[in-house]
C-alpha cells in the first residue's frame, strides 16, 4: 500500500524527459518500464505466495494477533512502511547507481509484500475467492487506464499537487481511524480506488512526458505503488460486501 510520490518532475528538471528523446530510445525505455513493472508484480506475488506456503499458520495468526492487540501497533507499522517507501523510492530515483536503483525497487516491493500480509490473512479465512478477484480486476482496471493514457497522450503532470494533497488527507483519515476506533466502510473503499486509479493515469502520463529515458526503475516502482494501493483497496471493498 502506498499513497505515492511527488510529482517526478522535480527529480527530472534540468534533463530531457522521454516525450522529447529519439523514438527508439523513447520506445525502449516504455518497454523495459513495463518489464520491470512486471517483473515486480511477479516477485511481490512470489514472496506472497511464499509466506503463506512456508510460514505455519499458527505462526502468522500469533503475529496477527500481536499486531492488532494494540491501536499502536498498526500504526507503528504504517510509520515504518511509509519510511522505508521513502527511502525505496529515493534509492530508485538516484543518479549515482543503477544498482542503488534497482535496491530501491527490490526494497519497495519486499515492503509491499510484508505490508500485505494481514490483509491478505484475513482476506484467506473470510472469502479466498475475492483474493484471485481483486488481483484480476486490478491488473483490468490498470490496463484500460494505461490504454487510455497511451491513446491520448494527454500530459496530467499538474494533478501532482493534488494527488499528494489527497493521499495526505487519506493517511490522516485512517490514522484517525485507527486512534478512534471506527470504520472505514465501503464509502472510504471506493474513493480509495478512485484516488488510485487517478495515480495509475497520473504516474502512467508521466512515463510518457516526464521521466527520462534512463529512469525506467523509478517509472516501474510508481507504477507498482499504484497497482499495489488499486488492489488493496479493491480486495478490501470486496472484504467489505462479503461481510454484508
Amino acid at each position: 500500500m502506498s499513497f505515492g510520490s511527488p510529482n517526478p518532475y522535480e527529480v527530472t528538471a534540468g534533463w530531457n524527459p522521454a516525450a522529447l528523446a529519439a523514438e527508439d530510445e523513447r520506445a525502449t525505455f516504455i518497454r523495459r518500464t513495463y518489464v520491470h513493472l512486471a517483473g515486480a508484480i511477479a516477485l511481490f506475488v512470489a514472496l506472497e505466495a511464499a509466506v503463506f506456503t512456508l510460514v505455519p499458520m499458527a505462526t502468522l495468526e500469533g503475529l496477527m494477533q500481536s499486531l492488532f492487540a494494540s491501536q499502536w501497533s498498526w500504526l507503528i507499522v504504517l510509520g515504518g512502511f511509509m519510511g522505508v517507501s521513502w527511502l525505496a523510492q529515493s534509492w530508485a530515483n538516484s543518479n549515482t547507481s543503477q544498482a542503488m536503483q534497482y535496491m530501491g525497487l527490490l526494497l519497495y516491493v519486499v515492503a509491499e509484500a510484508l505490508i500485505f500480509v494481514p490483509i491478505l490473512f484475513v482476506a484467506n479465512k473470510m472469502a479466498p475467492e475475492a483474493i484471485p478477484a481483486a488481483g484480476v480486476l486490478s491488473l483490468v482496471v490498470f490496463g484500460g487506464l494505461t490504454g487510455l493514457v497511451f491513446v491520448t497522450r494527454t500530459d496530467l503532470s499538474s494533478w501532482g499537487k493534488y494527488l499528494w494533497c489527497a493521499g495526505l488527507a487519506a493517511l490522516g483519515i485512517i490514522v484517525a481511524a485507527v486512534l478512534f476506533n471506527f470504520q472505514l466502510g465501503v464509502w472510504f473503499s471506493g474513493a480509495m480506488i478512485g484516488f488510485a486509479s487517478m495515480y495509475i493515469l497520473y504516474e502512467t502520463s508521466n512515463v510518457l512526458h516526464r521521466y527520462r529515458t534512463d529512469q525506467y526503475v523509478a517509472a516501474a516502482l510508481a507504477l507498482f505503488a499504484a497497482v499495489a494501493l488499486l488492489f488493496w483497496y479493491i480486495l478490501r471493498l470486496m472484504m467489505e460486501l462479503q461481510r454484508r
